[in-house]
């Protein structure tokens, strides 16, 4: 049976402290905070805003077994689990199924651009050396491949594969192309947005969700955005999306392509979490980055 993961699904970013060494307590602490702001409907670890290409593997088990702990079943917790070899993607889906996750989500081969055929025997492999739900995530600008909508369609086939994260600005038409890809093979297949700012773009398109790290900051925001639509408030829903777009537009500030350095120092500014700087090699923001920061903080009425 498919748990429902709700709307908002909140990839939780990873403490560092000034050694680059991981806070757990911190990141129990920015978990509790989500949770009680009700920011999100489900938290996932170690992915791309948790920054997991510089977590070593018993850094996610930790983190994983932390979150659990902080979230104590109050909402689902979904593992990321992607790594950049097959074998390493197999024993920490295991392992995280057997701590206890509720779902698992596994990024798409990243550096070595395998074949689609490759990507699906990927997929298939942790499908079948686990017992959990699987939601795949697509997002080309890192992984360097696109998982294409005739592999997702093959790969929904798959018993206990139940949906996709897109990082939807690259391409703002797929989700409609993975729809139809799997709306015959496996109906009610979950397409979630991945990208802050495609939040309203791809509602209609069929997007149940978001996976954002802006819920960090905007949780309620979010909420109320996807509330406005339901209602069929749309003049309203898109006021309130401008202000999460300027945003998000502005973390992309000095041509950086990864949010989270500028996302680190949003969330210490507006919650007083201290979740560090980021681990190398992305780079903390600079002293003109954080003055911008701060202006269009209070600008979108942050602070």
């Amino acid at each position: 049976m498919v748990k429902d993961f709700g709307r908002i699904l909140l990839p939780l970013i990873t403490p560092f402290d000034k050694n680059e060494e991981v806070d757990y307590d911190k990141y129990k602490q920015l978990a509790r905070y989500a949770l009680e702001k009700n920011y999100c409907d489900s938290i996932i670890v170690t992915g791309t805003t948790g920054e997991f290409n510089t977590l070593s593997f018993d850094e996610r088990v930790n983190l994983l077994e932390a979150a659990l702990e902080a979230v104590d079943g109050k909402v689902p917790v979904i593992a990321g689990v992607g790594c950049a070899s097959t074998r390493e993607t197999v024993a920490l889906a295991q392992k995280a199924e057997k701590l206890g996750a509720d779902c698992l989500m596994v990024v798409a081969p990243f550096y070595c651009k395998p074949t689609q055929d490759a990507v699906y025997a990927h997929f298939k492999a942790v499908h079948d050396a686990t017992n959990i739900s699987i939601l795949l995530y697509n997002i080309p600008i890192f992984t360097g491949i696109n998982m294409e909508p005739a592999l997702v369609g093959k790969l929904a086939a798959l018993s206990r594969i139940i949906g996709i994260k897109d990082e939807a600005g690259l391409n703002p038409i797929q989700i409609t192309d993975y729809y139809l890809a799997t709306k015959q093979i496996k109906p009610g297949f979950l397409l979630y947005n991945g990208d802050d700012l495609m939040l309203m773009p791809t509602i209609p398109q069929g997007a149940i969700g978001i996976v954002s790290g802006g819920a960090h900051l905007v949780g309620d925001r979010i909420r109320k955005v996807f509330d406005l639509y339901e209602a069929g408030k749309n003049a309203e829903a898109t006021e309130v999306y401008r202000d999460i777009f300027r945003l998000f537009r502005g973390f992309g500030v000095n041509g950086r392509v990864h949010p989270n350095p500028m996302l680190r120092a949003a969330i210490e500014i507006v919650t007083g979490i201290q979740v560090g700087p980021p681990r190398r090699p992305l780079d903390p923001i600079t002293s003109s980055e954080r003055e911008f920061l701060i202006a269009l903080l209070k600008e979108v009425k942050l602070i």
